[in-house]
């Protein structure tokens, strides 16, 4: 995986370093849903089992591989 330099200065946040890598590669290999921004960044999100089911937001770049955001999204409705 590789990282933007705002993923990697977000992550040390309280709220973010709960996130393990491996949930981020979960998402990014099994979405349960996936749209496009305008601006070609892609959402995709994933629920884990490990945090109760809460769907995990993972955005990346257009291509594919680079992770950009990810978080908790308590918004999300499947």
């Amino acid at each position: 995986m590789k990282f933007t330099q705002y993923f990697l200065a977000t992550r040390q946040r309280p709220d973010r370093l709960i996130i393990h890598l491996e949930w981020i590669e979960y998402t990014m290999n099994n979405p349960l849903k996936e749209e496009i921004q305008t601006d070609g960044r892609i959402k995709l999100w994933a629920s884990i089992p490990e945090m109760e089911g809460r769907y995990l937001r993972v955005v990346l770049l257009s291509d594919r591989e680079t992770v950009h955001n990810a978080f908790f999204d308590r918004s999300f409705k499947p």
